[in-house]
């Protein structure tokens, strides 16, 4: 990278000093600790780039991009966190991020986008791991230290500190100065970041032929029982000559796939999880919801022609529409049940670079007692990522798949203090530790569904995830 002159800027309000003065005189009579949450616009940088020059190894951190909204945020460290198993991992993770709000001062312009504290959280897909060696507990939510993002070419800087009666505020704020004319400096390096190449050394964990065998399983269980519907997925595990760069695969991920959502999480433990998917969970701006209804596929054709074609069949394929009917009724049944009222918009093919799904948004308005995270509970998981019936289909994708789904499949996303919210589903996706990592992707497995195709498609998205790893 090649660095120029950089034009300088006043980062600190000049009123900050004695607001955190008196926050402190405050925590000081009532005996107490008090998080101030300090916004400001500072001139455009990349978070990614940000991501890679601040984040330190034994440091949370959490990245998302949505190239088609204009939008990236990057959030590292943790000012205050939650780590949590268990069957009420959503109502603690709601609980957790309501006590925080009641104990955050805000400073700076609110009405900036991504002004404010957000919560980052991530889940895993069941509520406990079964494999205790697996590098991410269940549920995590954490207010970062630093939050850096960018709308629309406006980039909006937040700190999360903690003030107590002892924090000397005057090395506090130079401290946090100090790490913003970084921060701003970072404006000067070019944000390409160049590619790198390694060997790869493919393993399969689970062999085609295993892989057909369960599908002809799942289709006589379906035949057999009340299930219409099991999600199988598969992994592939990868060994590099060079240890995985996490930024550079990242850049990878959103040069390839500029039409997904491009995730990326740390434990503080060495271990990321990163992923381009195509899928919504949930998305609330001022109280109106938009989920998605994804599911039913085809390839992308090599011709226009043969795009065109594949399109034609996707939409006429009653296997297909039935496996997209099956996650919509699901969304809307849920959604009913909290008490929203969803419309479906106009069915459409959502179009990604070697693959193209049904799609059917779906909006509605939420109350203000509603949280976010009671809708990401109703929801997961979807009979996109499960199945039909979902709790049967779950105990059964456990008897098939020998590997640990964890952050796979489950719902990755920000809140911020007014409610206003992004989820995703954590598909496409690998796990990377190190010089190796597991790539992991599923089929919709449905009465109809042919054990080689699924095992195509199955190959055919972790093959896409594949390339944008070296």
């Amino acid at each position: 990278m090649t660095v120029s002159p950089c034009r300088s800027n006043l980062f600190v309000h000049k009123d900050l000093y004695q607001f955190l003065v008196a926050v402190q005189e405050k925590c000081l009579k009532n005996n107490c600790r008090q998080i101030v949450s300090i916004s400001q616009e500072i001139n455009l940088v990349d978070p990614l780039l940000v991501l890679d020059k601040l984040t330190q190894a034994n440091e949370i951190n959490f990245y998302f991009e949505d190239r088609g909204k204009g939008e990236a945020i990057a959030a590292i460290d943790a000012t205050a966190k939650l780590q949590i198993d268990g069957a009420d991992r959503f109502s603690q993770a709601e609980d957790f991020i309501k006590s925080c709000l009641k104990n955050i001062i805000n400073f700076g312009n609110a009405n900036q986008p991504f002004s404010g504290p957000h919560f980052f959280c991530y889940f895993s897909f069941f509520e406990k791991n079964s494999q205790v060696d697996y590098p991410f507990p269940s549920a995590t939510v954490f207010l970062p230290r630093w939050q850096i993002a960018v709308k629309n070419q406006r980039c909006i800087l937040v700190t999360n500190i903690i003030i107590s009666e002892n924090v000397n505020i005057q090395r506090l704020l130079e401290n946090v100065q100090n790490k913003i004319e970084f921060i701003q400096s970072l404006e000067c390096y070019s944000a390409n970041i160049d590619y790198f190449s390694a060997n790869l050394y493919k393993k399969s964990v689970t062999n085609a032929a295993q892989f057909k065998r369960s599908v002809v399983s799942v289709l006589e269980k379906i035949r057999s029982s009340h299930l219409s519907k099991i999600v199988l997925a598969d992994v592939l595990d990868v060994k590099s000559s060079n240890h995985f760069d996490l930024v550079k695969s990242l850049n990878n991920l959103r040069q390839r796939h500029p039409n997904c959502y491009i995730f990326s999480t740390s434990n503080g433990k060495g271990q990321n999880f990163i992923g381009a998917s195509p899928e919504r969970l949930i998305s609330i701006n001022n109280q109106h919801l938009i989920t998605d209804a994804l599911a039913g596929s085809a390839p992308r054709g090599k011709t226009p022609a043969e795009d065109a074609a594949n399109a034609n069949r996707l939409l006429n394929s009653e296997k297909e529409k039935h496996e997209h009917l099956l996650v919509l009724d699901f969304i809307t049944q849920r959604l009913c049940q909290l008490g929203l009222l969803p419309q479906i918009l106009a069915p459409r093919l959502r179009q990604l670079s070697n693959i193209q799904h049904l799609w059917t948004p779906i909006s509605a308005m939420v109350p203000a007692n509603i949280h976010p995270l009671k809708i990401v509970a109703q929801l997961h998981p979807t009979p996109a990522v499960a199945g039909a019936a979902r709790d049967v289909a779950c105990a059964e994708i456990r008897s098939y798949e020998s590997f640990e789904r964890g952050l796979y499949a489950a719902p990755l996303g920000w809140i911020d203090s007014e409610g206003n919210c992004e989820f995703i589903v954590g598909i496409r996706s690998a796990l990377i530790n190190g010089d190796r990592a597991r790539l992991y992707a599923g089929a919709g497995i449905v009465a109809g569904s042919d054990p080689d195709r699924e095992f195509a498609e199955v190959q055919l998205k972790l093959q896409a995830l594949l390339k944008a790893l070296v």
